[in-house]
């Protein structure tokens, strides 16, 4: 299995509260190794492993932190949270090792649709003149079968929870101006009920104008920070 086909995280992100799909964390015999891992991508990319070892800032002109809810059981909307910081450390020896944490800006949600994201900031959504920023901070990061996973707790709207995300490390790239870039990406559901936003209701055919269930995109390119 090359990297590209590995699942790890990091967001923050993310996103969002991230993500309520608990994993059973135990070891079972498809588990491979962090080291084994790293040592692979490293043969895979020509890097070593201290190579893509450090601390790595979210681009946020390069990365996205979206959404997408279903809307009258018909079409799914989307969105995104413009406005963001992350930063990964990450342990190209050991995987496990390595940390992530991130906020994003709730009004700077963005819909395409300027009355629909004014909705949003009110206290039917994310309420933001209370809840002005959503976090994540991880807690562990470890392998299960294929994936990579990372567990945190998410905040938003005042409600805290932990969660379990599986995410992809795409690959590493030396940066034009020396260090490394990386390219994460996952995508996750979570129950908007969970964090307090109980907006809308069912229609007479039993079907929610809105669902419950929020499916979460992540598309994160992120620099190594340069020694201070």
């Amino acid at each position: 299995m090359t990297i590209k086909q590995t699942t790890f995280l990091i967001i923050g992100i993310l996103t969002f509260s991230a993500m309520i799909a608990l994993f059973n964390l135990g070891a079972d015999s498809n588990t491979v190794s962090a080291e084994a891992f790293a040592e692979a991508f490293a043969v895979d990319t020509k890097l070593e492993p201290e190579e893509i070892t450090g601390a790595y800032g979210f681009d946020k002109a390069h990365s996205a932190i979206g959404f997408r809810v279903r809307h009258m059981g018909l079409v799914d909307v989307s969105g995104y949270f413009r406005d963001f910081t992350g930063t990964l450390n990450y342990d190209g020896k050991d995987v496990t090792k390595s940390t992530v944490e991130f906020s994003a800006k709730t009004t700077s949600v963005d819909t395409g649709v300027a009355p629909r994201d004014k909705h949003l900031r009110t206290a039917d959504f994310f309420e933001v003149e209370k809840y002005p920023e959503m976090t994540f901070k991880s807690i562990k990061v470890e392998k299960k079968g294929k994936n990579w996973l990372v567990t945190g707790d998410f905040t938003m709207k005042g409600v805290t929870k932990q969660m379990t995300i599986p995410f992809q490390v795409v690959g590493f790239l030396p940066g034009e101006k020396g260090g490394m870039k990386m390219g994460i990406a996952a995508e996750t559901t979570i129950n908007r009920r969970d964090f307090g936003v109980n907006y809308g209701t069912n229609m007479p055919n039993g079907v929610a104008t809105l669902s419950d269930n929020i499916t979460v995109q992540l598309q994160i390119e992120a620099n190594m920070k340069k020694a201070s």
